[in-house]
């Protein structure tokens, strides 16, 4: 693995921690981590995970590129730690049992499909990361999703309730993209 990339779950516990007693990031550290590893400049998006004991405990990221790869992994760090709405902020006793996951996410292609068996032909599980557009409403699943959703019905059923719509949502055509995602474990760096 490449160092730039081994070097991004150490960045993303470190603003955790930094987050935990109130600080910024430090800029002149931003600044030696920029000068080490150029590629922490470019404009990527990317997902934070968090897990305790195998189970999900926090998950925020980015679709599209907006900022620096080094700014997305320190924002989204912080969000998933704190501000994932679905669980309460994280402790300081937790986080020492927290292992950290970051996604590196490509850009999103559209797929055009006809129905839903053609969408079936289209997307291949356990590879692709999908997000669904509709009405207003949208939700993604990372690729790392299908481990725990493995059936094309089960996930797309799933991703349509997160996306605030009926189970049964491809029926209304929905726009879909994928991506595919670079899994970076912390425990494996």
């Amino acid at each position: 693995m490449q160092p730039w990339k081994a070097i991004l779950p150490k960045i993303a516990r470190r603003s955790i921690e930094l987050a935990m007693e109130g600080l910024p990031f430090p800029p002149d550290e931003r600044a030696a981590l920029l000068r080490a590893y150029p590629e922490l400049a470019e404009q990527r998006a990317t997902f934070v995970t968090l897990t305790i004991g195998g189970r999900l405990r926090g998950c925020i990221g980015s679709i599209l590129p907006q900022r620096a790869l080094i700014d997305d992994v320190i924002e989204n760090a912080r969000s998933a730690a704190f501000k994932d709405p679905r669980f309460p902020p994280l402790t300081p006793q937790e986080l020492p049992e927290v292992d950290i996951e970051v996604s590196l996410l490509t850009l999103p292609q559209p797929v055009p499909y006809e129905d839903e068996a053609d969408l079936r032909r289209k997307i291949r599980p356990g590879v692709d990361g999908v997000i669904i557009r509709f009405d207003g409403r949208q939700a993604t699943f990372l690729p790392s999703v299908w481990e725990q959703l493995p059936s094309f019905d089960k996930f797309f059923e799933h991703l349509c309730l997160k996306a605030g719509l009926s189970a049964d949502c491809l029926r209304l055509h929905p726009d879909v993209y994928v991506y595919q995602a670079e899994k970076i474990l912390e425990s494996e760096v």
